[in-house]
């Protein structure tokens, strides 16, 4: 059976000399591997750079039920970047985001919440011409709504701690390292209350946002079973700071 769909592309890997193994988080399916045969040849009409970090993507994919690889039949853009592989800073924070992806979506399940979410961000953040040094803060945090820890309460004057192994603010230090000070549970607390469009108006100086950040994947580590360290940190905290 052959179906339509859309696709976010998560990994690719190369096979053989001239094919690869794609894995691509589709609208219908969830997460599904595939392979694209003759891709890195000369001759291929599709060329292997659609299948950049994050790139989203218009498919006709095979599905076998027992098939856990199946091949993608025809392929082209559903959206055309007109600035993240051109801005450092950007692709960076792409490159950043999709290994977050690659180890937390795990699915091979339909999500239609996430699928939109991630494939309107993804294009968010190629049009935001700037102050977008906190994009993938705000991306972290409202990614945790779909994989279910998202921090439900808010800072207040009593609840001033936000606690990462509980998800929740507390009134006093914990015992335990994994916390947030008064300062950065201030910033999440206004990420918290924040959209992508507005994200221009959230001031956080250099040392927040590397702070904040290493926090935060404290946080997932915490919550994602067998969530293994982030390559990609220390590129983007350099690039970005």
């Amino acid at each position: 059976m052959f179906y339509k769909t859309k696709g976010i592309v998560i990994q690719r890997i190369k096979y053989s000399e001239t094919s690869l193994i794609v894995k691509i988080y589709t609208e219908i399916f969830g997460l599904q591997t595939y392979i694209v045969k003759g891709v890195r040849s000369r001759k291929s009409k599709i060329k292997s750079n659609v299948f950049q970090n994050l790139s989203l993507l218009d498919l006709v994919v095979s599905k076998k039920e027992k098939s856990k690889i199946n091949f993608l039949t025809e392929i082209r853009l559903a959206y055309q970047f007109t600035t993240i592989p051109f801005d450092i800073r950007k692709s960076s924070i792409v490159m950043f985001l999709n290994e977050i992806l690659h180890k937390t979506i795990r699915e091979e399940e339909p999500n239609q919440n996430l699928f939109d979410f991630l494939f309107n961000s993804i294009q968010l953040l190629d049009h935001q011409q700037k102050d977008f040094a906190n994009f993938h803060l705000l991306f972290l945090i409202k990614l945790t709504k779909h994989l279910g820890f998202f921090p439900h309460q808010k800072q207040t004057e009593q609840f001033r701690y936000f606690d990462l192994t509980e998800g929740i603010f507390i009134k006093g230090i914990p015992i335990h390292q994994y916390y947030l000070n008064t300062e950065l549970s201030l910033i999440l607390n206004d990420l918290l209350n924040i959209s992508f469009e507005k994200i221009n108006e959230l001031k956080i100086s250099k040392i927040q946002r590397m702070q904040l950040l290493e926090k935060l994947i404290d946080y997932y580590k915490i919550h994602v079973e067998n969530f293994k360290e982030i390559k990609s940190l220390a590129v983007l905290q350099t690039v970005l700071n």
